[in-house]
């Protein structure tokens, strides 16, 4: 017979699986102190736990997927009875958007990555400039962003760099192109390529988070480019244009601002920036590159020209809002997979492999939410800032919206705020012209502040917990440290501006 302490052993073991022990440990003790806190502090208190609980998950991402640990928390929460199912669900359906661009968007970008990858090495190789480079990607990341939305940018992002970092960690491994590569493990890299590595890891990380700050600063310009702005869009009744040039007074200084930003930590080496693409590195990727273009066969290359159509269609179908994002996405598989011959299912669903476990981590994100919002935990803060002067009310609400976006998540905070807003407004305590005012605050405080914190911004923490962050060393530490910068810079910028000019 098998002991009770051997099935304890074996059940403790499979828990988390190879998670750390005092991760392990760590998760238990916060399942067991969770019931004791809601039975003797209350739920409110039991609240702020579990939101700091939840951010630990986030921070330790490299050492577990924060969906299992994450998810026990909601699961215990909604037994605690901090929410409910319904509640969940609701978070979940309001947010219905989200969740189909994440499944079909991102693996519409999967069948697009040879363009994606053509096109990006040659402005890699071209482009020797890093603090040019770096500029290129932030304003391009901004620009796209402004038009299509932060998630679908960030997903090109993650592809493309993914890209890079396999061919040269095929080669540093001794591989050729043609050969099959697991590009997470080092055993098999050259001694004498391992600094290279290291300082090409550092690299990546340095361009693909220019890139995840231009998606905060060019999404906060249009109704397209954030989730949230839709929603403020639709309760102020604004459309494209009036969106754009209401809030041009505080996203123009604070993109000026941004992409200086991005330069100054590229030529003084500030922050973890500053690392160049190694020499070796570069001819590596310039000697792959010209092998590819030299061997690419005509099925390739008409791949690539149905890419190059199918982006277009992309790219127009986003700027004029003709169908949601997830939907678009679906068109996008649809359209790639059915001219480059790509019909066996297991073809299809390697590309769903990203997407779909976020997308499940999202959902246990936003049962989190919902324990914020049935327990009210931002509704002091709400009411004190509505409580203040009204000259100094569109500032605080900067910073008050900037400070909650970046512990939660920007478009639960800013459905919050600009829903009380517009209840106000109907209720005839504000004037139009200061729901104005205060509506431009909510938009730029939940987007730009909110970089501070991958789980500030859904386009971040989907950068942190994809395949790229743990290939390139991207921790929720160091994403915290390289976003500082931006941090400060576009709150203070922001916070002058709404002074200044709202």
């Amino acid at each position: 017979m098998v002991s009770r302490n051997t099935i304890f052993h074996a059940l403790y073991s499979n828990f988390l699986g190879n998670s750390s022990g005092w991760y392990k440990k760590t998760i238990i003790a916060f399942l067991l102190l969770n019931p004791i806190v809601v039975f003797t502090l209350g739920n409110t208190v039991a609240g702020w736990l579990l939101i700091g609980e939840f951010i630990f998950t986030l921070a330790m991402a490299l050492k577990c997927y924060p969906l299992q640990p994450g998810g026990l928390l909601a699961i215990q929460a909604v037994l605690l009875g901090l929410t409910t199912p319904y509640s969940v669900f609701h978070e979940a359906e309001a947010n219905f958007e989200v969740i189909l661009l994440l499944i079909f968007m991102v693996a519409g970008i999967y069948f697009m990555r040879d363009l994606l990858l053509y096109v990006f090495t040659k402005i890699l190789l071209k482009v020797e400039s890093k603090p040019l480079l770096s500029f290129l990607f932030c304003f391009v990341s901004a620009f796209l962003s402004a038009f299509l939305d932060a998630l679908t940018v960030t997903a090109v992002l993650i592809s493309v760099f993914v890209g890079f970092y396999t061919i040269y960690h095929k080669v540093a491994s001794g591989k050729i192109f043609s050969q099959d590569h697991d590009h997470s493990d080092d055993g098999g890299v050259h001694e004498y390529h391992r600094e290279d590595l290291d300082q090409f890891r550092s690299f990546l990380r340095s361009l693909v988070m220019h890139g995840a700050v231009g998606t905060a600063l060019g999404g906060v310009c249009t109704l397209v480019g954030e989730p949230q702005n839709l929603l403020i869009a639709e309760q102020a009744d604004w459309e494209f244009i009036e969106f754009f040039i209401r809030m041009a007074p505080v996203t123009m200084p604070v993109l000026i601002a941004g992409l200086t930003t991005c330069v100054l930590l590229e030529v003084f080496k500030i922050g973890g920036y500053g690392a160049r693409l190694p020499e070796n590195v570069r001819s590596i990727l310039s000697e792959t590159d010209a092998e590819r273009d030299q061997k690419r066969k005509p099925s390739q290359k008409a791949a690539l020209f149905v890419q190059a159509v199918v982006v277009v269609i992309l790219i127009i179908s986003l700027a004029f809002h003709l169908a949601e994002v997830g939907l678009v996405g679906l068109l996008v598989i649809v359209l790639l997979t059915a001219f480059n011959g790509i019909t066996e299912e297991h073809q299809i669903g390697r590309a769903f492999e990203e997407a779909l476990p976020f997308t499940a981590l999202l959902v246990v994100f936003f049962a989190i939410v919902a324990v914020i919002h049935d327990q009210h935990l931002f509704q002091p803060v709400i009411d004190s800032v509505l409580q203040m002067p009204i000259e100094i009310q569109p500032t605080m609400f900067f910073i008050a919206n900037g400070v909650l976006s970046a512990v939660s998540d920007n478009v639960f905070v800013a459905t919050v705020y600009i829903n009380e807003v517009k209840a106000a407004l109907d209720a005839g305590d504000i004037s139009r012209e200061h729901f104005d005012k205060l509506v431009v605050a909510i938009n730029t405080g939940t987007n730009l502040p909110s970089v501070a914190t991958p789980n500030g911004q859904a386009a971040f923490l989907f950068l942190l917990t994809s395949a790229l962050a743990p290939i390139i060393r991207l921790s929720y530490m160091r994403m915290l440290l390289l976003a500082l910068p931006y941090t400060i810079v576009m709150t203070t910028v922001g916070v002058w501006a709404i002074s200044v000019f709202i």
